[in-house]
């Protein structure tokens, strides 16, 4: 991906080019840096030609010469040009990004986020949508959803405003353009700045061997001796999890919950306040009281009284059990070190994890022999393939932006083409933490109804091979793994006329249900057969090993459900604020999810600084849906359950009325296709063994 690495001699810029790649792929090794600003400038120039053609046309807006335009083979109303360099960049951004690129990022910002306003804000454009809104044709019920979706976009993005409005606007949406960028920059800086090098073995007590030999390559690939511990998950998870060196522990948990509030140049404190100030401003702007207010035109939800209920109805259901969950760790705690033992947040992990194994007799490190990421894969395509038919095949042609990175093609159940999915399993030093989903390049149906196929990307930072062994995951690692795969379902199945409404398209607090979904499978005794072998002997996962995972599959469920419910109350608290917000962010933050805390605050930690969901990624008051998809995943697997979980009839269902439709038609309405009636909360509280323990008390 860097520029001296391509001949400059002769160079075209790839992106203006027909992709000469299996399936049109990113021919990534191709691309210079250089390209990105020329076709982003291009592709602006080209959407301003089309934009005067639909304004210049004398004849009466119409769907088709207005929404669609028919000279264009993508159907939809922008060339993609834009959208294709873009899709990429973001990628290279959050995957595998360098200075120049996050230099280029900054200087575009501004300019791409002006050009969307130059769009949303034309008066004349606005017009003839306007009027098509008013006086078109009976559509399908596909063409009305898109046109909803485009007059209710330009509204809602200021083509209502007047001129002075409009301006406003302006301002504000760019600000908060560079200021999200600007947040993501500054958190993988931080993440990426410490290290923990250890040169002692007797600090490593209590370490397993997969975290030394992880460590001790890490070190190596550094160039540092002894071993190296960082805050990315595969790393840090096992470290808090295992360590019998409390200060260290303590050292961890402080440099992972303080990013973003030193005192240095990556300091998120005050970015935070005002993206949280400028999304209040830009929604009362268009006529809403507060973010929250402005985003839930768009959502399940409807309004955020019933966010408030779900998250209230969370809160009452699992807090006593929480609350004993949490007790029981204390007591075992006090029992090992004395009376006197005060539990400390970097205490959780190791306490909970001996607890775990006095009850279960079952961790992670146990499971992880089983877990050979190559095996993994296989057996979730393989579910996949049960599931839906369809089949996958690496294909060592497709160009990829890293070394790390697998291409797939994948195969309807017909043996026809459906899809590219390529798969980016490991950190390093360019990523962002966490797990995605997104696309390279989504799915739609042109002109002469060639329907032309997503490639799909699934991102995720699992534990690395090393020099003495393969990569073995944990559990919560193939959980990771089916989450984001549920979402690239989501995508390769995609089957839909405009883009716009394809794949995970789909309103936010819907868009989890296909991933949490996939989740279930992760327990279930016929989807490890598949796959669960040890990488060693080949023996199966043995029986009583997956009954105790069963039995331990609840631990620490109502803790877990409170920790997603409070950074939901965080989130609405941020977004439902009707003033200036100019509080001490880390003390509002203790306060805003202080019902949903059950155990102790450290006062000097923060997490709205590194919550990328809400500040930069697209979550802005829309964190409850995990949760909210969590009551539609249980419902719906439950359907499974009766059926049998690798039953094709209701896999196809699924299929058909979920995953192929993308945004064409309301969720609900989706679901309930699919499932015959609306989820209620009591398959969740079932499958987390809750409304059983209510049941005995009453």
């Amino acid at each position: 991906m860097c520029e001296n690495k391509i001949e400059q001699n002769n160079h075209k810029n790839p992106f203006f080019e027909n992709y000469n790649t299996p399936h049109e792929t990113v021919p990534f090794n191709q691309i210079a840096i250089s390209d990105y600003e020329e076709a982003f400038m291009e592709g602006i120039r080209r959407d301003n030609e089309e934009i005067e053609k639909i304004i210049n046309d004398n004849s009466e807006p119409t769907f088709e010469n207005t929404i669609i335009r028919t000279d264009n083979e993508k159907g939809e109303h922008y060339y993609d040009l834009l959208n294709r360099v873009s899709n990429v960049f973001s990628c290279m951004l959050s995957a595998e990004t360098n200075e120049e690129l996050d230099a280029l990022a900054q200087k575009m910002s501004p300019i791409l986020t002006k050009h969307a306003n130059d769009v949303k804000l034309n008066k004349k454009l606005f017009e003839r949508i306007k009027y098509v809104y008013e006086h078109h044709r009976e559509l399908t019920p596909e063409e009305q959803m898109l046109l909803d979706n485009c007059y209710d976009g330009f509204a809602c993005s200021g083509a209502l405003l007047d001129e002075k409005g409009k301006e406003q606007l302006r301002r504000l949406t760019e600000e908060a353009g560079m200021l999200s960028l600007q947040f993501s920059q500054n958190l993988l800086k931080e993440n990426k700045a410490f290290t923990l090098n250890l040169t002692d073995e007797k600090q490593l007590d209590g370490l397993p061997e997969t975290s030394r030999n992880a460590a001790a390559q890490t070190a190596k690939e550094q160039g540092k001796d002894g071993w190296v511990f960082t805050l990315d998950a595969p790393s840090y998870s096992p470290f808090m999890t295992y360590s019998t060196q409390r200060e260290l522990r303590k050292r961890m948990y402080m440099e992972k919950n303080t990013l973003g509030i030193h005192e240095n140049s990556e300091n998120n404190l005050e970015i935070c306040k005002r993206l949280i100030n400028l999304r209040r401003e830009i929604a009362q702007l268009l006529g809403y009281d507060t973010f929250a207010d402005y985003v839930m035109r768009h959502r399940m939800a409807g309004k955020t009284a019933n966010v408030y209920k779900l998250l209230d109805d969370l809160i009452e259901a699992y807090k006593p059990t929480a609350q004993k969950e949490v007790d029981e760790i204390n007591i075992l705690a006090k029992k090992i070190e004395g009376d006197d033992f005060q539990m400390e947040p970097w205490d959780f992990s190791f306490y909970s994890h001996k607890l775990q194994m006095e009850r279960y007799n079952l961790d992670s490190e146990m499971l992880r022999p089983y877990f050979e990421l190559p095996k993994v894969i296989n057996g979730i395509f393989n579910l996949a393939t049960q599931l839906y038919g369809i089949t996958f095949k690496e294909n060592k042609e497709i160009p990829v932006y890293h070394q790390d990175v697998k291409a797939y093609e994948v195969f309807d159940k017909d043996n026809s083409y459906l899809a590219v999915l390529y798969a980016d399993f490991f950190p390093r030093k360019g990523k962002q933490g966490g797990a995605w989903m997104t696309e390279f390049q989504g799915q739609w149906i042109d002109k002469k109804g060639v329907n032309v196929r997503p490639h799909v990307s699934l991102v995720m930072n699992l534990t690395k091979p090393t020099e003495e062994k393969p990569a073995l995951l944990t559990l919560g690692e193939v959980e990771t793994f089916l989450h984001e795969f549920g979402h690239a379902l989501h995508g390769i199945f995609a089957n839909t006329r405009f883009e716009s409404l394809s794949g995970t398209n789909v309103w936010w607090d819907f868009v989890e249900l296909p991933s949490q979904f996939m989740e279930n499978f992760a327990v279930e005794k016929d989807f490890l057969r598949i796959f669960a072998f040890h990488y060693e002997t080949g023996e199966p996962i043995p029986d009583e090993l997956i009954e105790r995972i069963h039995r331990s599959r609840n631990f620490l469920a109502a803790y877990g459900c409170l920790r997603q419910v409070s950074f939901g109350l965080l989130d609405m608290a941020y977004y439902t604020q009707k003033k200036a917000f100019n509080e001490d962010i880390i003390t509002f933050e203790k306060k805003a999810w202080e019902k949903a805390i059950i155990s102790k605050q450290q006062p000097n930690t923060c997490m709205t600084t590194q919550f990328s969901h809400i500040m930069s990624g697209g979550y802005a008051a829309g964190y409850y849906s995990y949760k909210w998809a969590e009551v539609l995943d249980a419902d719906a697997f439950n359907m499974f359950k009766e059926n049998g979980i690798f039953n094709k009839d209701t896999a196809q269902r699924f299929r058909d009325c979920i995953l192929s439709k993308g945004g064409t038609e309301h969720p609900m309405t989706l679901y309930k296709k699919f499932r015959g009636q609306e989820p209620t909360i009591d398959a969740l509280l079932k499958r987390n063994g809750i409304k059983r323990q209510q049941t005995k008390k009453s």
